[in-house]
Formats: C-alpha cells, sequence, structure tokens
C-alpha cells in the first residue's frame, strides 16, 4: 500500500514521468540507460550569400544529411535574449560619438530596440540542434564526431550541446515553448 502511495506522489509532477536519471556532460541519461546528446549548428544566413554559394551548401548539406544512418532529431528552438545590455551599449556608444552620421544611426539602432522592448516582443535567438540517442558511448562520441566533422565540411560551425542546451530544449519540448513567468502571489 505504502509503494503505489509513494507512486501516484511522485507522478504528480513532471519528474516522476519523466524518464530523466540525470544531465551530465553535454548529455541526458535516461532511466532505460541511453544517453540523448547531440550538436548545436550555428545558424548561417544563406539569403547574404550569392546564387553560387546558396545553391552549394544547400547540396552539401543535402549530401551530409543523407549520410546520417540513424534516427535523430532536427530541433529548432527559441531562447529568449535580454537586450539591456546591447541598448546600454549603444547608448554608450552614442554618448561617446561625435559625428552626426554615426550618432543617427545610432540612434535608429536604439529607437528599434526600445520599440522591441515596449511593444513586449519576445526577442530571441533562435538554435537549430541535432539530437540523437545512443545507448553505448563509444559509439556516441563517434556519431558526434562525424555530426561535426559533417558540418564543418559544409561550412558551418557546431559543437557538442551543453547541459544548459539540454535543459533548454526539455524546457521548450515540456512546455509547448512557452516561458514560464513568475511572480508574488497575492491574497
Amino acid at each position: 500500500m505504502k509503494d503505489s502511495t509513494q507512486m501516484t506522489n511522485s507522478l504528480k509532477y513532471t519528474e516522476g514521468w519523466l524518464p530523466v536519471k540525470q544531465i551530465i556532460n553535454g548529455m541526458i541519461q535516461l532511466d532505460n540507460g541511453y544517453y540523448v546528446t547531440g550538436v548545436k549548428v550555428q545558424p548561417k544566413n544563406i539569403f547574404i550569400m550569392d546564387n553560387q554559394s546558396q545553391n552549394n551548401l544547400i547540396y552539401n548539406l543535402r549530401n551530409f544529411y543523407n549520410t546520417i544512418d540513424y534516427e535523430f532529431w532536427l530541433i529548432i528552438a527559441d531562447r529568449p535574449v535580454d537586450i539591456n545590455l546591447y541598448l546600454a551599449e549603444l547608448q554608450k556608444e552614442f554618448n561617446n560619438t561625435t559625428d552626426n552620421n554615426t550618432r543617427k544611426i545610432i540612434l535608429q539602432d536604439i529607437n528599434k530596440a526600445n520599440q522591441f522592448m515596449n511593444l513586449e516582443y519576445n526577442v530571441v535567438d533562435t538554435e537549430y540542434y541535432i539530437i540523437f540517442q545512443e545507448k553505448r558511448l563509444e559509439i556516441l562520441q563517434k556519431k558526434l564526431h562525424n555530426l561535426i566533422s559533417g558540418f564543418a565540411s559544409c561550412g558551418m560551425q557546431s559543437a557538442q550541446t551543453s547541459n544548459n542546451d539540454l535543459r533548454m530544449i526539455l524546457d521548450n519540448l515540456l512546455n509547448g515553448g512557452e516561458t514560464s513567468k513568475l511572480g508574488t502571489v497575492m491574497s
């Protein structure tokens, strides 16, 4: 009887049914012995490239994706960004600049950033991940190396996911991309 009560109490929380044992060394260790990890790929704006470079990048990425012979998930996640530091740097630069043309450009950037803040836009950084699971650590390391070198051969930068990246991905998946806003409870 006590075991069923403990099980019912533990299932009241996400941790009770989520099969995550721990997040360590850029990997999610699951209860079933599998590890979930992957790479974070730095975005590249292909729209500022000439047509030939765009086509080459797309062709190389298509060929690279076709060499991946295991199940993976492509995850695109938005991470909130605080632009207050950016605004402070712009203001400092505006105060230190005497050239009227430069001041005009900086002021336009300040106004645009303030517009984002005043309209309560969600200022986010879009991040791209390729995530996979593997039980054996040596195979996991080989897959990571192949992904990183494959993206490098396409002219893109990538690195293994960090613990913070994985926590953010889990948070996005579990909360539907909504950020929790905690405040004071008044009675």
